[in-house]
């Protein structure tokens, strides 16, 4: 909880005066064994980890964005290649593609979910791709053959992974998952009858635990999930300079080891990710039933039968962000926006030569979503007091409304 009036958008505070003494003794072994890279805390946090996520292996990397480049490269994914994702999403996840040495190309977000569309990830496939004399699939846009799928799992919500794993097979495509915002995520499959967790699906997952993530380190730090033998080494590899034995290089790798120390922190909050995910949960509960309870006047999450999501992020809409979130600041409470710029959009990307109205999903959410507090330790009063000056605000807005019509001019 914060330790002032004002209510946080995230606390970061309160989990690591909780843990202080279980996080202090991973820094005290730290320093006596001098085990700074590698070693038991790292192989002890990365079975851990894949245990959690109900995969074989986890391989800890020092990003998120390195986890889904590394696991792109070790999925096959060439130089010159299209991997296709969303444009609704942290640029890191275009970044690891483009330094994957491929072309990120888009496909439009589902409105309800803000996760890829499979429909129209069917219609990129379909209509915008075709097969050369070869049988590679080529892109209209790029000319290039396209080789794997990132669906983002957005705001702790897992993206619909049955039909996009269908699509996959169906096209001979690889999906990684990006689930940076996931951990503990579950989807209810329908072909299998089974309820899967986030990073277990895909031929490989990515994760980040930057510190404000559900499982955040005390720094920047990454892992990838898999349940291949053979992109597991290839990570470790990759991960290492390119050393599976030291100074015996086979290829170029990166500088892309987990420090210990953070390994020794993940694994200490690890044991805590399922109630923390938990409480997330009841908090979303809870704002749903305050917003239904004063006439849905702001777009919630929606959590289809399919999907346990965990919350990273809690967002909603409205028409008038700006002024809601100005509202909000002047009562102490903090807001976000995840994301304002759709990938396309961006200055980054103009090479790409998207222009606006190419994903109108995408760019009607962005300038519609807000996020709310959401973590672990929000209070129940706390949120009261949010919604509340939210319900506020739109009174307030519909008052000046009412009073413009009034004073306007009446047709005749």
């Amino acid at each position: 909880m914060s330790t002032h009036s004002d209510i946080p958008f995230l606390d970061l505070v309160t989990p690591h005066v909780e843990l202080e003494q279980e996080l202090t003794a991973v820094f005290q072994k730290v320093l006596h064994t001098a085990g700074f890279i590698g070693g038991p805390m790292v192989e002890n946090f990365e079975k851990a980890f894949a245990e959690f996520c109900e995969t074989k292996h986890a391989i800890a990397v020092n990003s998120g964005t390195d986890a889904v480049r590394f696991a792109l490269m070790a999925a096959g994914v060439q130089h010159g290649d299209v991997v296709v994702t969303v444009p609704h999403t942290f640029i890191a996840t275009s970044e690891a593609i483009s330094q994957a040495g491929a072309l990120p190309e888009f496909v439009d977000i589902d409105e309800a979910t803000y996760n890829m569309d499979p429909e129209q990830l069917r219609v990129y496939l379909e209509r915008k791709c075709s097969r050369d004399a070869s049988g590679k699939l080529i892109s209209h846009r790029s000319n290039r053959p396209v080789t794997a799928i990132v669906p983002v799992h957005l705001y702790g919500q897992m993206a619909d992974m049955d039909a996009i794993l269908e699509l996959a097979e169906r096209f001979g495509l690889v999906v990684v998952e990006d689930a940076c915002q996931a951990h503990g995520a579950k989807y209810y499959s329908g072909k299998h009858q089974h309820w899967f967790t986030a990073g277990s699906m895909g031929r490989a997952a990515a994760f980040s635990f930057y510190p404000g993530k559900n499982l955040g380190a005390c720094g920047e730090a990454g892992a990838v999930s898999t349940n291949d033998a053979v992109i597991a080494a290839k990570i470790r590899v990759i991960r290492d300079h390119g050393q599976a034995k030291k100074y015996y290089h086979d290829v170029e790798g990166y500088n892309g080891r987990l420090d210990a120390m953070q390994a020794g922190f993940l694994h200490v909050k690890l044991q805590h990710l399922a109630r923390w995910n938990e409480q997330r949960r009841e908090r979303a509960a809870e704002y749903k039933r305050l917003f239904e309870a004063n006439g849905d006047c702001f777009q919630a999450p929606y959590e289809p039968s399919w999907s346990r999501m965990v919350y990273h992020l809690y967002v909603i809409r409205t028409s008038d962000r700006d002024g809601l979130m100005a509202c909000l600041k002047d009562k102490g409470i903090g807001t976000g926006i995840h994301y304002p710029i759709p990938l396309h959009l961006q200055k980054a990307y103009a090479s790409l030569n998207y222009a606006p109205g190419d994903f109108p999903v995408t760019e009607r959410v962005a300038e519609q979503i807000v996020s709310l507090p959401m973590f672990p330790q929000l209070s129940a009063e706390q949120q009261a007091t949010v919604v509340a000056e939210m319900v506020r605000f739109v009174g307030k807005s519909n008052e000046a409304n009412s009073k413009e019509l009034v004073g306007a001019p009446q047709a005749r």
